[in-house]
């Protein structure tokens, strides 16, 4: 009998790289906008680390879903109030980016653990 559950791990993992890829073509300067606007390198530092996980032909999924996991907990460590000043001081819409990203990067951090 043939074993299919490697097969169906490994797709999964492969659509949640893909998935991934194509959430950071669409959407990756806003996250990036907001990563710069709350001034922390270790956020951005996560991002540039996510990005460059994609420049390999073959993008390591373990990478890539350590630099989510390092996205989602930095968004999930911002306080609202810092998240507001942020916003007043650069006229920037900090809270609403930081809920609306950390929800779609969770998203796609949880494609990769339920592919495990």
């Amino acid at each position: 009998m043939l074993n299919n559950s490697t097969t169906n791990l490994s797709q999964a993992r492969y659509d949640a790289v893909a998935a991934t890829e194509q959430h950071l073509r669409r959407h990756g300067a806003g996250l990036c906008d907001l990563l710069d606007a709350l001034d922390d390198p270790a956020g951005f530092e996560a991002l540039l680390r996510l990005h460059s996980a994609f420049s390999d032909r073959f993008p390591d999924s373990d990478a890539i879903e350590d630099a989510l996991w390092d996205i989602v907990r930095y968004l999930a460590d911002q306080t609202p109030s810092a998240l507001d000043s942020t916003g007043r001081e650069r006229n920037f819409p900090a809270p609403d980016m930081a809920r609306w990203h950390g929800a779609r990067v969770s998203e796609l951090f949880n494609r990769f653990r339920f592919a495990r």
